[in-house]
């Protein structure tokens, strides 16, 4: 089975890859019947000649691959027919921007297996960026902290080597008494957890965040039943929440009214509560000031993220009164950092990571026949058609 290691074409550039030199090597040697072929690319964290030197072939034609694997969407003018492809599609929440993309690879009779859909049996996911997403979040948003109020100048993380250099910076500084917010319980919240830990911010429960005011900084990682409650006062559990959203409402409020920073690692599902609302934040009792939103989800469940923002200018200020964008050290905004690319800011690292999910649980499906149904979970299309699975995309996939 030949295996091809695509060039990133999006714009912004992504210098992340799925498999680095050295985990093609592994794959090699648990695989011998793989063969892996590198497309040049000027841009990858990992340059063509760390590839040739690890003993693979560096080549334009990727025609002669059976599987092709890359990070973003693939420009439809370079998508190659009758290939079986790895990529995240972006598609499976019907985005609009991409319909012609899964048009196009229906039309070239492409199978498509996008990372987001790539489970275990009970559905979790298991190949992510999200750890990485979480860690360079939570530096951005403390980079955020002291850019709005003058505190410290922390350089940008794509600067930096890596998760190391990271922390490394962090630890040269002094936050004050502030309280940090946390939404989440999956791998991006534990990403930002990772960081405040290494930073020495001191973790409390809610009922002491909520209640005791403190000498020092401090955070709390809060899950969907803190800051959500059932709407008829009945008692709840997350199995509940999930099964019947729109029997709640927002209980993020008592949050907001004593937290300075809220770092925002939560998954939002379709028909949940949003945590606040641009009435909300107009209200005297609302303190957040810095606004990490790694979630990133526009005119949705954080009403302060009004767009994304980029790796080059990350931050931008939200006005409460009039819902605009303003200079976010203006003293009456909240400073919103809402990159939606972040680990593209520590490449090496997340590729690194990404590859030791993907060599343990997708490559091995490769050539064991899918004993476990991992490629059959993710398998979009197939024969020009939508899978079963996905075929709720087919009204998506009709319109023009």
């Amino acid at each position: 089975m030949k295996i091809g290691i695509i060039k990133e074409r999006k714009t912004p550039p992504d210098r992340r890859v799925v498999l680095s030199p050295e985990a093609c090597q592994i794959v090699k040697e648990k695989f011998p019947k793989a063969e892996i072929l590198i497309e040049p690319s000027p841009i990858r964290i990992f340059n063509d000649q760390a590839y040739i030197n690890a003993g693979f072939e560096v080549t334009e034609n990727m025609e002669q691959c059976d599987v092709l694997l890359g990070v973003k969407e693939v420009p439809l003018q370079a998508l190659i027919p009758n290939k079986k492809y790895f990529f995240f599609s972006h598609t499976i929440k019907k985005q609009p921007y991409n319909r012609k993309l899964l048009q196009r690879v229906l039309d070239l009779n492409i199978e498509l297996y996008d990372h987001e859909v790539i489970t275990n049996s009970e559905g979790h996911r298991l190949v992510a960026f999200g750890r990485y997403a979480g860690i360079v979040g939570a530096y951005n948003g403390i980079r955020t902290y002291g850019l709005k109020f003058n505190l410290f100048d922390l350089p940008k993380a794509e600067t930096l080597s890596g998760i190391d250099g990271l922390i490394g910076k962090l630890k040269g500084i002094t936050l004050p008494n502030i309280k940090i917010v946390v939404s989440g319980k999956g791998r991006v919240s534990n990403g930002v957890k990772e960081i405040l830990d290494a930073m020495g911010v001191r973790e409390v429960d809610v009922e002491a965040y909520l209640n005791v005011t403190f000498n020092e900084a401090v955070y709390c990682q809060i899950e969907v039943l803190d800051y959500n409650k059932r709407i008829d006062g009945e008692v709840s559990s997350i199995a509940d929440f999930y099964e019947n959203p729109q029997r709640y409402k927002s209980d993020f409020m008592r949050f907001a009214t004593c937290s300075d920073m809220y770092i925002a690692g939560h998954f939002y599902g379709d028909g949940a509560p949003y945590l606040y609302t641009r009435d909300q934040v107009k209200s005297p009792k609302f303190k957040i000031k810095v606004v990490a939103d790694i979630s990133c989800d526009i005119d949705g469940p954080v009403a302060t993220t009004i767009r994304s923002s980029t790796i080059a200018d990350p931050i931008y200020g939200y006005d409460p009164l009039t819902e605009r964008e303003t200079d976010y050290k203006n003293p009456e905004a909240i400073a919103v950092m809402a990159v939606d690319n972040l680990p593209c800011e520590i490449p090496a690292d997340a590729s690194e990571g990404f590859g030791d999910s993907f060599i343990n649980h997708v490559i091995p499906a490769l050539f064991n026949q899918d004993k476990d149904g991992v490629l059959e979970r993710a398998r979009m299309t197939s024969g020009g058609k939508l899978t079963k699975r996905y075929s709720y995309l087919q009204d998506y996939v009709d319109q023009n």
